[in-house]
């Protein structure tokens, strides 16, 4: 028997708090944590002890089906269980199925689940629609005995995302992850590919600053490279099928990257980057003729990239791929570089088998900041975070949230988190991203450790409180893109429909809600009346196409430091 295994068994014999064996058997399941061995039985101590009450309940949970919360539904649920008596059944899904069973719950006030982890993109709806549970109100009073001592929010990375203009906190960060660029770094390093890059185009090939540069690098490889090691390849990666899953695509970074929105962090003050416009916390506005900004310049020139770069320099097959299926694709090898991908899926590209791996299983790819368009300014968001986070609805009854509460705490406590971080990469806590185990896989995750790290992580943001009904608003993304991806019409007649479009939504939701932060449409103005002020909306820029720009990988990373 090892020394440290020794030592673990004497504190656990000695210690009071925790002195029966269901509880050190739990060290064997999260052998890493920012706290010590007796401070991880505390906290079990403490759940042992907090749901005593509870025993033998059931608590229903429902979450989109990614790895994390597959996690936390076949090794998380059952030791929680174990350890406290109350049985979990945590149902993964579709993330639309998610938001359709949220909808469900809320229309029909049945206790159809006692948690949801939803994305905290609907945090303008729950602050809205007065049917979540303010989790501020909650630890304070009604959940003040089953709430941590230890949960240590001021902890939680993502907090700003999951606390509205109330400033009331409605969601509980559970995991997280962001879109970064994606690019091949071997490819980039070769001299013959760096010498013909810059004969063409007059710079150094490496990371993209602007997207001028990802444009010239996606026709460098698409068109003049076109095969490395005997296989076809392509300098860009992207889907465009009429999908639900591409309206994800565009209403997550398209917009931000390309500056429709204005400067603010954690979203843009007054126009966010779905280019909505808010007063008084109230939208009044998703029009240029309205104050809004999802028409304006910035916007048609970002989504007229989205569609140029799909058909001129990714793979054919792109522009009838949706989601899934265009998300294998950078594993095949063939692909240079993607102007965002999800970090969610770094573990699956970390295969030693994979194309994209050397021989030692160490990645040949990195991410990095992804460019940013022609209207971007500094101080603006620079791309999307997703934050997916615990909810409590009112509908549910007290003594059911109060035990869905207890799992949730424990799924995000410091006992199991940082075991749970690195297992699946979608880390929401400060002391778990700076912790000594998570810094030592940086030369294995390509990157993701070193954006963490960085201050840099608080300019990727989900969508914002400006966005009243995210469910409802979300589908017009997909259906109006969709018409310049798949069915070929005109950006600019795409982008006026997807305006009119919305601020009919708004005008809906304007009717029908009581809310004091409810939408109130803003009269129409010509829109030179917008442009002439400050921000955003903003008119047409004379040159949407400056001269290209890069920069190595290693002055990027200082850039996060």
């Amino acid at each position: 028997m090892g020394s440290t295994l020794w030592r673990l068994l004497v504190v656990c014999c000695s210690w009071q708090a925790a002195a029966n064996t269901e509880h050190t058997a739990l060290l064997q399941h999260f052998p890493q944590s920012t706290l010590s061995p007796e401070q991880q039985l505390a906290e079990w101590a403490w759940f042992a002890d907090a749901a005593k009450p509870y025993q033998g309940m059931t608590v229903r949970v429902v979450s989109e089906r990614i790895y994390t919360h597959w996690y936390e539904s076949n090794v998380l649920a059952p030791l929680f269980s174990e350890l406290t008596g109350i049985q979990v059944i945590h149902e993964l899904t579709s993330e639309d199925d998610v938001i359709k069973k949220l909808q469900a719950q809320q229309q029909t006030g049945l206790n159809i689940y006692d948690a949801y982890i939803n994305d905290s993109d609907l945090i303008g709806t729950h602050f809205r629609n007065q049917q979540v549970v303010s989790l501020s109100r909650f630890t304070e009073g009604e959940g003040k005995a089953v709430t941590l001592p230890t949960l240590d929010l001021d902890d939680f990375m993502g907090l700003p995302f999951t606390t509205a203009s109330d400033g009331q906190l409605y969601q509980l960060p559970d995991q997280q992850f962001a879109n970064l660029y994606w690019y091949r770094q071997d490819w980039f390093s070769r001299p013959e590919l760096k010498q013909q890059f810059k004969e063409l185009y007059g710079y150094e090939l490496d990371v993209p600053v602007n997207w001028s540069a990802y444009q010239d690098i996606a026709e460098f490889f698409s068109e003049y490279v076109r095969e490395i090691d005997g296989q076809r390849v392509y300098g860009h990666m992207d889907y465009g099928k009429r999908d639900p899953s591409l309206g994800w695509r565009i209403s997550d970074a398209w917009l931000s990257m390309a500056g429709t929105g204005d400067q603010g962090l954690p979203n843009g003050i007054p126009v966010d980057e779905w280019g909505i416009r808010v007063e008084d916390c109230r939208p009044v506005g998703a029009s240029v003729a309205r104050g809004g900004a999802i028409d304006a310049p910035a916007s048609i020139y970002a989504i007229q990239k989205y569609v140029d770069w799909l058909k001129d320099y990714a793979p054919p097959e792109a522009q009838n791929m949706n989601f899934s299926e265009a998300g294998a694709e950078i594993a095949k090898g063939h692909i240079a570089q993607q102007i965002f991908w999800y970090t969610a899926f770094t573990a699956e590209l970390t295969r030693p088998e994979l194309p994209i791996t050397d021989e030692h299983g160490k990645p040949l790819w990195r991410v990095a900041p992804s460019p940013t368009g022609a209207y971007w300014q500094a101080g603006m968001k620079s791309g999307y975070q997703d934050v997916g986070a615990w909810t409590l609805l009112k509908s549910t009854p007290l003594k059911r949230q109060q035990a869905a509460w207890l799992y949730a705490q424990f799924a995000v406590s410091k006992s199991v988190s940082l075991t749970k971080t690195l297992e699946t990469l979608t880390p929401i806590r400060y002391s778990d991203v700076h912790s000594e185990a998570f810094s030592a896989m940086a030369p294995k995750l390509g990157g993701l450790v070193e954006f963490y790290q960085s201050s840099a992580h608080q300019e990727w943001t989900p969508t914002g409180s400006n966005v009243p009904d995210y469910p409802q608003m979300a589908t017009l993304w997909w259906q109006y893109a969709g018409l310049a991806s798949y069915e070929n019409e005109p950006v600019p007649e795409v982008m006026q429909q997807l305006a009119v479009a919305m601020d009919s939504k708004l005008e809906q939701l304007a009717n029908s809600s009581d809310s004091p932060c409810a939408p109130r449409l803003n009269p129409q103005q010509e829109k030179g009346v917008w442009f002439a002020q400050p921000g955003s909306p903003k008119a047409k820029l004379d040159n949407e196409n400056p001269a290209g720009r890069t920069l190595s990988y290693s002055e990027l990373l200082k850039r996060w430091e």
